[in-house]
């Protein structure tokens, strides 16, 4: 065996998500070679790849059927997170990717899928923040169990800097962890919107994958402000199978390819899809219509990356301060875990058409 013909053969294992074999991709990383043995380390764009096992099976298959089939393969990953954001960008420099949570209306579980998407992608061995950007009705201090808990400060570079808290493995800020619960927020659009600012640009975030914003519901001052001064890489839209829902759902995907903000919608995830009671697994009951969400992203021609079911334990766990990823509940675990794959694939192929786009304008 030597290294040009395990390259050789590697150069048949193809990536799904990004259309070329791992080898043109640069991926493979580390190559050893003694006796039958052979070792390598693929680099991944995300810690949380879901095609991990995929491409591990593919590669042994190949050195086995293509260079020796007597060898004992090892394959390592490691991670090299993609991103689409340019080298100069100001504003969280040491963010890679920044995804925006939306919905067009309040109540459809937008704050349950952004926690829970946050611990998903944190769970497949990604570093994660997760910002609560709903000024208004801030609730992951609720569903974290940090409730009255407050974040200290430091000084970084002479400024001093807000520490995001941590819990499950991710760092948390939200307006909830600043001001008392029992106490209403009430400010005009352009105080909500020096806010989100300062929550962007005056608090510790450090290095992170994911930042994953959960924005207030609808389409107002906050969007913009954020959409204008932050480089989000994209938005996911959630949405419920309801009509009314659906309905609002597309205003949202409309403001965000507007001109002025030509935001990638990543995808759309449709949640409380059906009910499943606990003493009947196998059944599901579709309450609030079926399959809206994915014929709404057929429509708009966007990738639909799941459905999550109407479970009663996501909204124990939300309630107690156990979000459904951290708890035990296998069901709501595999839908979400899906979701995040399906959602990190999207990311992950985002990245790599604008840097081939943006290749492609240095070489015009």
């Amino acid at each position: 065996m030597t290294k040009e013909k395990v390259l050789e053969a590697l150069g048949n294992v193809q990536e799904p998500d990004l259309g070329s074999d791992i080898v043109t991709l640069n991926m493979v990383k580390d190559i050893s070679i003694e006796g039958n043995y052979v070792g390598f380390t693929v680099e991944l764009t995300t810690p949380a790849c879901p095609m991990k096992d995929m491409i591990k099976n593919a590669c042994i298959n190949a050195i086995k059927l293509l260079v020796n089939k007597e060898a004992v393969v090892n394959v390592q990953f490691s991670s090299n997170t993609s991103s689409s954001r340019k080298n100069n960008d100001a504003v969280l420099p040491k963010v890679k990717n920044i995804i925006a949570i939306v919905s067009g209306k309040g109540g459809v579980g937008k704050s349950t899928v952004a926690a829970n998407f946050a611990l998903a992608l944190s769970q497949g061995g990604a570093s994660v923040g997760l910002l609560d950007a709903d000024i208004y009705g801030p609730s992951i201090p609720i569903m974290f169990g940090l409730r009255g808990q407050r974040p200290k400060m430091m000084e970084v570079e002479g400024k001093g800097n807000i520490v995001p808290m941590e819990k499950f493995g991710i760092k948390l800020m939200s307006i909830g962890l600043l001001v008392d619960e029992k106490n209403a927020v009430v400010w005009r659009g352009p105080m909500a919107s020096s806010a989100i600012k300062q929550f962007v640009s005056e608090v510790y975030w450090d290095e992170l994958d994911y930042l994953i914003i959960d924005m207030p519901p609808g389409t107002g001052d906050i969007h913009l402000t954020l959409m204008q001064t932050v480089p989000v890489t994209g938005v996911i839209v959630v949405t419920t199978p309801q009509d009314v829902a659906l309905a609002d759902a597309k205003k949202g995907i409309a403001m965000f390819g507007q001109a002025q903000l030509k935001v990638p919608i990543i995808g759309l995830v449709e949640n409380m899809s059906y009910f499943v009671p606990a003493e009947l697994p196998d059944n599901k009951y579709y309450i609030f219509g079926k399959d809206g969400g994915k014929k709404l992203a057929e429509e708009y021609e966007i990738p639909f990356l799941g459905q999550i079911p109407l479970v009663q334990g996501i909204r124990e766990g939300g309630d107690e301060g156990i979000p459904a990823m951290a708890g035990q509940e296998a069901a709501s675990k595999k839908a979400f875990t899906d979701f995040a794959g399906n959602a990190v694939r999207s990311i992950a192929m985002g990245n790599a058409r604008m840097s081939t786009a943006r290749a492609a304008a240095v070489v015009a």
